[in-house]
């Protein structure tokens, strides 16, 4: 996973390119690196992140370079490190390549080319692209394009390229399969980006390109074909969001903003779908598959990370409201098992970013097989937005920090609102539905009284900043988020953490506990209540310390808890959307506390673009 930008026009290249970089940089920050062209390429890159790119650049280095190309690096071949960062050159210098995927053959391909002189000096599958691109330039006699065309042809895998050369000095050739690009038309110049955030900035115009499809950018124009030279009309969209969504806004970190931002995500959501003066739910983007949706024995929602959270969530939502069986499936896992799918089936495949490879893989295995596949996503003009055959956005706005928060709560709004649509096609009664949705409408601003209790997690967070360990317990609906807030704490905090269904915790995580083990219980009062209550007698007796998510209004759990965070009252199955946020600032401020990098996590990324 790696964030890709490009410019061509008449403005310097460099401070567009750079800029681009650092509003990128949540998709990859091993390292970054530049490619200038005038007559002749220029090349810096550095390991680490942009800031650090920026302090090798000489003065007066980019006078005059009007062209070029800007990649930082998640790795997945080769160490972080200066030779391997991108862009990647050839063995005459005249050619820079930036990729974002992974190129599965690259092994035979370098072996052959190596055989015929070629001398590599990293580690990646990229610089064996780009030695290709060499190779057949030279042997077959043709232009940069038909060149970049014809080892496209060649590789296997997934890939989001840039290329330029000084042989050919006044293009960019873009392309891609499986790892997004977009080109930004501006007046007189273009942008290319791997997403919006780099080009927001100079224009609201884009043109996605898709899988097998290939740009070439001039000053005057560009072009798109297929890698079969193909050419392909390609219609320009408007971005739905501007260059504030994408900026912190005051806060210390974006992540910290987006937690702010969830009673509007969640509004965002709902918007002129929940018609609550009818108690009504009305979908625009399934109404022409309602039946379909209607009819189905069975639903399977693939995700991974968060989305598959959410998506354990909208099981309990559709089986309880719309009573067809659900299954929930790791995407990662789906297609590699061979699952069985009738065509009575259907398929909802959930990603923020709409790009998640894995994801995207198990939505075209199910379209394979037959399914009616829906998605849901954030980004608009995403390839799952694109490739499924209906779906729903969460419009919940630009997300950057690597760990989601305002995505869950989006998709799980979105969730409900499909739980209840379905429901009212199926056996939900009127006054069912519009019980549901009026609660809902409510959600928003319970969410904005849970966001006031920011203050008390602080302190939490302060008493628990240097534990090693946490467990995260929860029944129900409330489960997912057990396994949501141990996932936040784990991938900002860098602190183990496990979410269990609590009755599950007698069945082995009870061995971990003692004195030194905060033991999160998401303890809402709902038909389980008495349960755990139970399973933190347990633990008391055991002398873990004892935090409970509890109902505003519960005396009870402060007699048996040590520390109680109360959140507002709301029927069990929207609980999820406001018992998370305590969990999501517990994880940001211990990790804050901890001097973890909270908006670029350690190893990961925000998009993962290859599987």
């Amino acid at each position: 996973m790696c964030g890709i930008v490009g410019y061509i026009g008449s403005q310097e290249a460099s401070p567009i390119l750079l800029e681009g970089l650092k509003r990128l940089e949540y998709r990859g920050y091993d390292s970054a690196g530049l490619a200038l062209l005038n007559h002749q390429l220029s090349i810096y890159k550095q390991k680490g992140k942009v800031s650090e790119l920026e302090s090798i650049l000489p003065n007066g280095y980019s006078a005059g370079k009007t062209l070029g190309i800007g990649h930082t690096r998640w790795a997945t071949h080769g160490e972080p490190n200066d030779v391997n960062a991108h862009p990647h050159t050839n063995t005459k210098g005249d050619i820079a390549l930036i990729h974002n995927g992974i190129i599965e053959n690259y092994n035979a391909i370098r072996t052959e080319l190596a055989r015929k002189g070629h001398v590599f000096k990293g580690q990646t599958d990229t610089e064996v692209l780009v030695h290709l691109i060499e190779e057949i330039w030279n042997e077959v006699g043709c232009d940069f394009e038909t060149a970049v065309r014809l080892s496209l042809k060649e590789v296997e895998g997934t890939y989001g390229i840039c290329a330029i050369s000084s042989r050919e000095p006044d293009k960019i050739i873009a392309a891609r399969n499986g790892s997004p690009l977009l080109i930004g038309v501006g007046d007189g110049e273009y942008f290319i980006g791997s997403d919006a955030s780099p080009i927001v900035s100079h224009t609201r115009k884009v043109v996605y390109l898709s899988d097998g499809e290939m740009a070439v950018l001039t000053r005057d124009g560009y072009t798109v074909k297929t890698i079969d030279n193909i050419e392909m009309p390609k219609q320009i969209d408007e971005l739905a969001f501007g260059i504030s969504e994408i900026e912190k806004g005051g806060f210390d970190h974006f992540m910290l903003k987006e937690i702010f931002e969830q009673p509007e995500a969640i509004l965002n959501s709902m918007r002129g779908r929940a018609v609550f003066a009818e108690g009504a739910v009305k979908l625009g983007g399934i109404l022409q598959h309602l039946s379909q949706l209607r009819e189905a024995k069975r639903i399977i929602i693939c995700a991974c990370g968060t989305s598959w959270h959410s998506a354990l969530v909208g099981e309990y939502l559709i089986e309880e409201l719309a009573k067809i069986p659900v299954e929930v499936e790791y995407a990662s896992e789906f297609r590699y098992r061979n699952p069985i799918i009738h065509k009575d089936d259907v398929v909802i495949v959930i990603s923020q970013s709409g790009e998640t490879a894995d994801t995207l893989a198990a939505a075209r295995e199910a379209k394979s097989r037959g399914a009616l596949v829906l998605g849901i996503c954030n980004v608009v003009g995403s390839t799952i937005a694109r490739e499924t055959d209906c779906g729903i956005y969460t419009h919940a706005g630009p997300e950057i920090g690597v760990a989601s928060t305002k995505a869950f709560t989006a998709q799980v709004t979105v969730l409900a609102l499909l739980a209840v649509a379905l429901g009212r096609s199926r056996t939900l009664s009127h006054a069912e539905a519009k019980f549901f949705i009026d609660e809902l409408r409510l959600i928003p601003e319970k969410v904005e009284q849970t966001l006031a209790l920011n203050p008390d997690l602080v302190k939490l967070a302060e008493i628990f900043k240097d534990a090693k360990n946490f467990l995260y317990l929860g029944r129900g609906y409330n489960f997912p988020v057990a396994l949501e807030g141990a996932l936040k704490l784990k991938e900002i905090s860098y602190i183990h953490a496990e979410g269990y269904p609590a009755a599950e915790m007698k069945h082995g995580p009870i061995a971990l506990i003692d004195q030194n083990m905060p033991v999160v219980f998401i303890a809402i009062k709902d038909q389980s209540y008495p349960k755990v209550i139970s399973n933190i007698e347990e633990v008391r007796s055991r002398k873990g310390r004892v935090i409970a998510i509890a109902t505003e209004g519960d005396d009870e759990i402060q007699k048996l808890a040590e520390f109680v965070i109360r959140v507002p009252n709301t029927i069990g199955p929207l609980t999820p959307l406001l018992t998370v946020v305590p969990l999501q600032l517990l994880a940001y401020h211990i990790a804050v506390m901890r001097e973890c990098n909270v908006d670029q996590p350690r190893n990961l990324a925000k998009s993962v673009t290859v599987e």
